[in-house]
Parts: C-alpha cells; structure tokens; sequence
C-alpha cells in the first residue's frame, strides 16, 4: 500500500495499526483486513478497468444500502479512486463464505443445514419489497444482454457471440420482478454462526429476474439430489425449470 492511499484511508478511519492480506480473495480484486484502534475493516482493490467498473457499483450498491436493515450488506466507509485502480473500504465481517463453510464442514448434517439456511436466506430476500433505491432503468434481462454485447466487442469474456445470439432469440417467459442479487454463488454470501446472514460482492444488486439468483445458487448442487433438496427446503417460492437454468446459469452467466 503507498503512501498517498494510505494517507486516504486513514482520513476517514484513523490511523492504521495493521494491514493483512486475507486468504480467501476473488477473482476480480485483492481484499485485505485494515485494523485500526476503533476496529477493523475490510479494504477491497480493484485494477482492471472492467473489474474497476463493477467495484464502483458496489460501492454505489452499499452507499444506498447504508444502515438499511431490510438487506444484510457490509457497511459503507468510502471509495477511493486512484489514477490505476479504486479502493472500496466497508466493515469487516466475522465469518466465511458459504463455499468454505461447506468445504470445512465435517458432516452432511451439517452441510444441509447451511445449505437450506441460504434458501431460507435468498427467499426472505426475493419476498421483499424492491427498494426504490435499487430500481434500474428499462428491462433488467435486456440490460444485462446489452452489456454482454459490449464485453464481446472489447474481448473482455470468454462466451462467444454465438451464444448471445441465442439468449437474445430465446428469452424465458418474463416473471414477476424482485429485488436480485446479481451473482448469488455460495461464494458471494457470508455465513455467521452457522448460517448463511450477509451478502458480499453486490455490485450487480438491482431489481430483476429472480431466477437468476436462484439459477446461480443452486449451480454447485446440481448434480447432488440431497443438497438440492436441502435448498429447496428453505427455497420455497419457485423451482426453476431445466430450460430456465440452462439460460441464466450456463447462458448469461457466462458473459459475466
């Protein structure tokens, strides 16, 4: 960490007595844990411009959310924009993420329980009133489709044009609206005593089709009959058909 940026984040939480670099990190950023004498706090970097982008939108996401108790989110402290890279700086949370908890469990028992308390979790979410504060402009799956063009144009996915062409000719029947996640994998929600209580990474946090969060929660047990079940038993308000998973989760998905 240089100096300037250092300088930065201790204006808005005082001095800085520790820095470490955390052990689970994502794809798109490096996270560090910032320890300061009223507490701690967690420091997320960003340095590709397309990863630059979305960690700007989280910062927008957590800014509205601030303080909100109808969505458990980290809290908000600031954003730094540097000339090669932003610096999004939120409460550190005391936990892990799904996909570790389930990797550190030592029973099945164990493993249904998490996994139903995130169905149970995402449930409560998508029955919520949408925010007003999270409502996007014009049609969610179209805006989604629309920047996976421009990820095509600027070589910055993997997924081919082919496969948009196919997403834009075959949409699934439209569905009630709710309030999304954005990218609902086990790793992208926290669980805290022994239950899944808290999203991170939000930046694609909106009001949409809700079967994309669904499609993208259950995309790692899909090929396991007991946890799938076990999902199902905290989610209870739709099962997404074979069709409507195909398109969000091994379809859209793919672009992001």
């Amino acid at each position: 960490m240089n100096e300037s940026l250092q300088g930065k984040i201790e204006g808005v939480i005082g001095p800085i007595h520790k820095v470490s670099v955390l052990d689970e990190q994502g794809w798109t950023s490096e996270v560090r844990k910032i320890s300061t004498e009223d507490g701690s706090f967690l420091l997320k970097s960003s340095y590709k411009e397309k990863y630059r982008e979305w960690l700007r939108a989280e910062a927008r996401v957590l800014q509205k959310l601030n303080n909100d108790p109808i969505i458990s989110v980290p809290d908000y402290f600031g954003l730094i924009e540097e000339k090669d890279s932003d610096h999004l700086l939120m409460s550190f949370e005391v936990g892990m993420s799904l996909t570790s908890a389930l990797n550190n469990s030592t029973s099945l028992k164990e493993r249904k329980s998490l996994i139903r308390s995130f169905g149970s979790f995402l449930q409560q979410f998508h029955e919520n009133e949408p925010l007003e504060s999270l409502k996007g402009e014009g049609d969610w799956l179209e805006g989604q489709l629309t920047k996976a063009q421009s990820y095509v144009e600027k070589g910055q996915t993997g997924a081919e044009l082919q496969l948009l062409t196919h997403l834009e000719t075959n949409k699934p029947t439209p569905v009630k609206q709710t309030m999304i996640h954005g990218d609902c994998t086990t790793d992208n929600v926290f669980v805290i005593d022994g239950e899944v209580q808290l999203f991170i990474d939000v930046s694609g946090m909106t009001v949409g089709d809700p079967r994309y969060d669904e499609s993208l929660a259950i995309r790692n047990f899909m090929n396991n009959p007991e946890y799938l079940t076990a999902f199902y038993e905290g989610y209870t308000r739709y099962k997404v058909t074979k069709e409507e998973f195909q398109y969000f989760d091994e379809g859209l998905y793919e672009f992001f």
